[in-house]
């Protein structure tokens, strides 16, 4: 981080950027850190800190995008206008597989930086440094998948729409909510989510990642280390048939295809019954890869898929209306069908 900032002093001076909000009527906002941020009145461009935060915001303000962290996938195209699907990509500010690139963010007009999620551990001084040093007031706004409600109001705040923002952290509270009751009523499943091109990976209990899947499942995959990365933990196949569980998801580009023809998963009680279906991957993984607010399409079609009694509505009406509130496309039913080829029972 220290070299990131350095850097990006360096940029800033070179071209003469110090301060991108000096002419503009301003106004105080306290983001999820308790800082006290000086923001323009009226914001109309933005920047956003990675995947997360693309995610989350776009659903809010798609228009106010000055560009994107990370490349659409191909996949994403269908369901995504042009206009966003060719914003520049600027990469990203903690960790990921690029840097933010400075000279197109400093070029981008962007009055503020936005950064949605769980925070870092040196969040607060990583947002105070870079305001003071660049000149661009840089946001943290807390959210978790019980609270992407609260995130959304208080970015509604922030971007100066609070009706638009209501709309959504209704929803999300929803949402939530109705993923908590059917946790509750139902039968919980005995269930691994295997991931990798081996399928020697699970995503374990209690992990950051696992959210979902430990409110909708019991998670069997309980382990000593659970890993904080989106590839979770590596397992052997003893392992795997140890645990032998009644229901498998698999992870989009995982073993789905070949399971039931693998004599040693089909000694699996998931497999033999065919009890196992794969995640839809577009426009991100719906289980929430990265772990954004498109876990709640993961609640949604999970509950409805293992619960189908308990879980009491359409699946194909709760995600289109998810598609239109979150990505602005309306879902045809041909396309939704696609979609869950291999994950609908």
């Amino acid at each position: 981080m220290k070299k990131w900032i350095s850097l990006f002093l360096a940029l800033a001076l070179a071209l003469g950027c110090m301060s991108f909000a000096a002419a503009e009527e301003t106004r105080t906002f306290t983001d999820s850190t308790g800082r006290t941020v000086e923001v323009p009145a009226n914001i109309t461009k933005f920047a956003i800190s990675g995947p997360l935060t693309q995610i989350v915001i776009f659903a809010l303000a798609p228009d106010k995008l000055v560009g994107v962290s990370s490349d659409w996938s191909e996949e994403a195209k269908a369901f995504i206008s042009e206009e966003a699907y060719n914003l520049p990509k600027l990469g990203q500010l903690y960790g990921g597989k690029g840097e933010m690139n400075l000279e197109e963010l400093l070029a981008s007009g962007a009055q503020v930086v936005i950064d949605v999620g769980e925070p870092k551990n040196t969040v607060k001084e990583d947002m105070d440094a870079l305001t003071e040093q660049t000149g661009i007031p840089f946001v943290h706004i807390t959210a978790t998948l019980a609270t992407f409600g609260d995130a959304y109001e208080m970015l509604g705040d922030l971007l100066g729409m609070p009706e638009e923002a209501a709309v959504l952290a209704d929803y999300c509270r929803e949402i939530y909510a109705r993923g908590k009751d059917i946790s509750e009523k139902a039968e919980l499943k005995n269930l691994l989510y295997v991931s990798g091109a081996e399928g020697h990976n699970v995503i374990a209990k209690s992990s950051y990642h696992s959210e979902v899947i430990d409110m909708l499942s019991n998670n069997l995959a309980v382990v000593d280390d659970p890993s904080s990365k989106g590839s979770g933990n590596e397992v052997d196949m003893e392992q795997i048939l140890n645990w032998n569980p009644d229901y498998i998801i698999f992870a989009p580009g995982s073993i789905y295809a070949t399971v039931g023809e693998d004599a040693t998963w089909q000694s699996i009680t998931a497999i033999a019954n065919g009890d196992y279906i794969e995640v839809p991957n577009a426009p991100y993984n719906w289980m929430g890869f990265p772990p954004s607010v498109q876990r709640l399409l993961g609640l949604i079609w999970m509950g409805k898929v293992l619960y189908p009694e308990t879980a009491d509505y359409d699946l194909y009406t709760e995600v289109a209306k998810y598609f239109d509130l979150f990505y602005h496309c309306e879902l045809t039913q041909e396309a939704y069908d696609a979609l869950v080829a291999n994950s609908v029972k």
